[in-house]
C-alpha cells in the first residue's frame, strides 16, 4: 500500500495520487468519456435532440438494474437498453422537421416507462437496494483495467464513425431538405447518429451514472 502524506505542493500530490491504480484508471477513463461525450454532444444539441440523449441516459438505470437482477454484468443491460431504445427514438423521429411534438411526446412516454422499470427492477431483486447509488451515481474510483479497455474502444470507434459521416451529419442538421434534395440519405445518417448516442450514454452511464450523463452530453456543447 502507498502511504499519501498531502504537501500541499500540487505537483508533488498528484505524483503520490497517481501512484494508486485505481486513480491511474480513473484518469484514463474520465479523458476516454470526457472527449467521446463532449464531440457526440455538440452534434446532439445541434440537432435538437436534446430530450432524446436525456431519455437515452435515464434507461441506462433500468438496462443495468434488470442486468444484474438478470445475474448478467450491468455493462450489458447499458449498452443493451441503450441502444435499442436509441433504435425504438429513430422509429418514433417523424420523417418531416416540422412534428417535433409527435416525437417529444412519443420520447416522453419512453422516459417514463423507462424509469417505472428501473424501480420495479429494484423491487423484484431487494438485494440490489445497497448499489443504486453506483448506477445513479456512478462508481468513478472503481473502474478496472478491463472497464477503461472496453471505453477505449467504444470511444474510439464513436469517433471513427463519427469523423467519417462529420460533415453529411452536419447538412442534415442543419437543413435536412436540402440534404435530401441532394442525394443525402437523411434517414440513415439519423439512425446512425442515435446510436452512436446510445453507444455513447452507455460508455459514459458506467463511469458516471445514469443522472450526471447529460450534464456532460450538453455542457461542453
Amino acid at each position: 500500500m502507498v502511504a499519501t502524506h498531502l504537501t500541499w505542493n500540487l505537483l508533488d500530490d498528484l505524483r503520490q495520487l497517481f501512484e494508486f491504480p485505481f486513480m491511474v484508471n480513473a484518469f484514463r477513463a474520465g479523458t476516454i468519456v470526457a472527449v467521446v461525450a463532449g464531440a457526440i454532444g455538440w452534434f446532439m444539441v445541434v440537432r435538437r435532440q436534446a430530450f432524446a440523449g436525456h431519455t437515452l441516459a435515464l434507461v441506462g438505470f433500468p438496462g443495468a438494474a434488470g442486468a444484474v437482477w438478470l445475474g448478467i454484468s450491468a455493462s450489458w443491460g447499458f449498452f443493451g437498453f441503450c441502444v435499442a431504445t436509441a433504435l425504438l427514438i429513430a422509429v418514433l423521429r417523424p420523417e418531416r422537421g416540422d412534428r417535433y411534438g409527435e416525437e417529444s411526446a412519443g420520447i416522453g412516454t419512453v422516459q417514463a416507462f423507462a424509469l417505472a422499470s428501473g424501480f420495479l427492477f429494484i423491487s423484484l431483486y431487494r438485494g440490489f437496494l445497497n448499489g443504486i447509488n453506483a448506477l445513479l451515481f456512478g462508481s468513478f474510483l472503481g473502474i478496472t483495467n478491463q472497464q477503461v479497455l472496453v471505453l477505449l474502444v467504444v470511444g474510439v470507434t464513436a469517433l471513427v464513425v463519427l469523423a467519417a459521416v462529420g460533415r453529411p451529419l452536419l447538412f442534415v442538421s442543419v437543413d435536412p431538405d436540402v440534404a435530401a434534395a441532394r442525394g443525402v440519405r437523411v434517414r440513415r445518417l439519423s439512425v446512425l447518429f442515435l446510436v452512436l448516442l446510445g453507444l455513447t450514454v452507455a460508455e459514459v452511464s458506467q463511469i458516471t451514472g445514469t443522472l450526471l450523463v447529460f450534464a456532460l452530453l450538453v455542457m461542453p456543447a
